[in-house]
């Protein structure tokens, strides 16, 4: 059965409110979405996605008390989700992370990917300069050209390559977690 927000968020209510029943429905509920959440993104590497499924069940189970039953249940999960794969990368040494294929994440495949990736996305791109932001918007998600962007922004088209590049590049170091 297709589990959605609402079924998802209701189980993790009475979980909270002590239903071990509900609590069991919430993590076999879970298994389907995270399954999915985590084949698309590493396809082909099915030991990794059942790894990364059993540490979200894992930390679901355990940090189930922050959750703030007034925001949006997938958001919280798909945080952790995400984190999780994050985490594995680097306990494995990799400090590599692929910007290529952005607007991938402002088209998402499921329900709960929609809101999430818009949120992230944006608390990613409130980081940056405004032209930074607005100019990666412009090229990676909405598809415009350069030269585009630069008659929409007013900028020369060398000032919006620098944008993207050096924009890029910082989300690069936030996601890696390096110091700014």
């Amino acid at each position: 059965m297709q589990r959605n927000e609402q079924t998802l968020r209701a189980l993790m209510q009475a979980s909270l409110a002590g239903d071990a029943v509900a609590h069991g429905a919430l993590l076999q509920g879970l298994l389907p979405v995270l399954r999915s959440y985590f084949s698309r993104r590493l396809s082909g590497r099915t030991d990794l996605v059942e790894d990364l499924v059993q540490e979200v069940l894992i930390a679901v189970h355990e940090k189930r008390a922050t959750y703030d039953v007034a925001r949006p249940f997938g958001a919280w999960l798909f945080a952790i989700a995400r984190y999780k794969m994050i985490d594995h990368f680097r306990r494995g040494g990799s400090r590599e992370f692929s910007l290529d294929g952005l607007e991938d994440v402002a088209a998402p495949t499921d329900e709960f990917d929609a809101s999430d990736a818009r949120i992230d996305l944006n608390a990613l791109l409130a980081t940056l300069s405004p032209k930074q932001a607005e100019a990666i918007r412009s090229t990676h998600l909405e598809g415009l050209s350069v030269a585009e962007t630069a008659e929409r922004q007013k900028m020369t088209v060398s000032d919006v390559k620098v944008s993207v590049h050096r924009g890029l590049r910082a989300l690069a170091a936030k996601i890696r977690g390096d110091r700014q």
